[in-house]
């Protein structure tokens, strides 16, 4: 952590990201860069969570949930919320959590 920043941002992913691997690819990437937080499917057809970090690895993640995602997805839009800077990580690791519904 270059900046010794860390951020948290809460995002909702729109488009066709469910049945297309998109958990599991937000779960490696996010293990890559060194982010933790979690994400789930709603029953909106969305995915949402949270991500935390250094600043530049949530910006990275951000980029990748708004433009990239996996393979087989079509990101429509992603919106991000609750952007802040944090004391400390709230999270151990990154999760796929159940869906809330």
């Amino acid at each position: 952590m270059a900046s010794g920043k860390l951020l948290s941002v809460d995002y909702e992913v729109f488009g066709r990201v469910q049945g297309v691997f998109f958990r599991k690819f937000t779960k490696d990437t996010a293990n890559a860069q060194g982010c933790v937080g979690w994400v789930m499917n709603t029953c909106d057809d969305t995915v949402k969570g949270v991500v935390q970090g250094s600043t530049e690895k949530v910006e990275n993640m951000m980029h990748w949930l708004s433009k990239v995602g996996s393979p087989m997805s079509r990101i429509s839009k992603c919106e991000f919320h609750n952007k802040r800077e944090i004391p400390k990580l709230e999270y151990t690791k990154f999760a796929v959590k159940s869906s809330g519904w």
